[in-house]
């Protein structure tokens, strides 16, 4: 048997799981409301901040499900295991990505989808299911990303880096070190948000004021664009493996409602300082990363939740948060292609198809999760993690937040 199959189930932290649901569904908001307005305008205009909130969950339910366990299990083990918590839906996504890819032309945003053609969106699919990025050379839709055929999935190479940076580097490190790495890292934070531009690689956002002073970015396999990814994985997955060694945590009453309120105020608040004063905006996604996000994570792993409805929507927000996360993205792209194709639609017909997108990807991620997912997962697990099909099986516990 592998060493791996020996290792005992914990529990979970539902509220926890409940935030990152949450944080997905404001992801999958923001990205459908995105083509109704500019980016000085943007609709939920800090949503795009979930991303940064999963790397520090993930920090902290990393540190929680593996920091004990290196006595008894091999690097090799690790990646086995993480490969099975993560690849099964990122392939999914990808398929897609892939079969609705051309129900997304349209002339305004996308302008290459209609004249690109079927064997490249073949071979990409089949890069996007390996995890390997794209180079803006092979673009498809005229955004230049890592993951044409599914956005989200530049975040998931992040956090494949970050697994591999733990499980080779970071698990070594003493709480002293791990503080040095947290604050050097903020620093680096520091530098994207307030457009310091110490080490030169941030020159190419002068010619956009929307992309100063902010984090959103790092979708591109471009030197701008992985600095900038690099900076929103860094301090977040770095402070939340510190939050869970440290176990400071603070305990609150209803903590869950509490936090996913807070939460909603910052993804909702808009861009802030205008074009004269866009180091505001810089320092408030500042803050909300290096301070508030911390806050959050340390009432929330130690606080509890209860009430039977509060219980339910949490569990019910966390099993679909990967799923949904993972695969809204292809029919977001279908949503936006629509409207910008029936720009006079009106505005009864928009409504209606913004809450039947919604509606649609929460029903297909939780479709995705029972079909899909677990059953494929609890096959991965018995046929490539054991080694002796008659032992007992243990649950899959670590959460990846993405």
């Amino acid at each position: 048997m592998t060493q791996v199959s020996l290792l005992a189930s914990k529990p979970r932290f539902e509220i926890l799981d409940g935030l990152r649901g949450v944080a997905a569904l404001f992801v999958v908001a923001f990205h459908l409301v995105e083509p109704y307005s500019d980016p000085a305008h943007q609709l939920l205009n800090h949503a795009y901040l979930a991303v940064d909130f999963f790397f520090m969950l993930s920090g902290f339910v990393i540190g929680y499900a593996y920091d004990d366990r290196w006595h008894r299990m091999t690097i090799t083990d690790f990646f086995k295991r993480r490969l099975v918590r993560l690849h099964p839906l990122l392939i999914l996504g990808t398929l897609l990505g892939a079969i609705l890819f051309y129900f997304g032309a349209n002339d305004v945003l996308f302008p290459l989808i209609e004249n690109s053609p079927w064997w490249q969106v073949f071979l990409l699919c089949l890069l996007g299911c390996t995890m390997l990025p794209a180079l803006p050379a092979w673009d498809v839709r005229g955004q230049s990303e890592s993951y044409p055929l599914n956005g989200p999935s530049w975040s998931l190479m992040f956090e494949y880096i970050a697994n591999i940076l733990y499980a080779v580097v970071i698990r070594r490190f003493s709480k002293p070190v791990l503080m040095l790495c947290v604050a050097g890292s903020a620093f680096i934070l520091l530098d994207v948000t307030l457009h310091l531009d110490v080490f030169g690689l941030l020159a190419v956002r002068e010619f956009d004021v929307n992309t100063k002073y902010t984090v959103i970015a790092g979708w591109c396999i471009t030197s701008y664009h992985l600095y900038a990814g690099f900076a929103r994985l860094l301090y977040p997955f770095l402070m939340g493996l510190l939050v869970f060694r440290m176990n400071k945590l603070i305990k609150v009453q209803s903590c869950f409602w509490w936090c996913s309120l807070v939460l909603a105020i910052i993804f909702m608040i808009p861009r802030l300082g205008g074009e004269e004063n866009g180091w505001l905006n810089g320092v408030y996604e500042a803050v909300c990363i290096i301070v508030v996000f911390p806050v959050i994570l340390a009432m929330a792993a130690g606080s509890s939740i209860t009430g039977k409805r509060s219980v339910e929507f949490s569990q019910f927000v966390g099993e679909i948060s990967y799923p949904l996360y993972i695969t809204h993205y292809p029919f977001v792209l279908v949503h936006t292609a629509w409207i910008c194709n029936f720009p006079n639609a009106p505005l009864g017909t928009s409504i209606y198809l913004f809450i039947l997108t919604i509606t649609l990807t929460i029903g297909v991620a939780y479709a995705c999760l029972k079909l899909y997912d677990i059953p494929v997962r609890a096959w991965l697990q018995k046929h490539y993690l054991l080694s002796a099909p008659k032992e007992k099986m243990h649950k899959i516990t670590d959460t990846s937040l993405n």
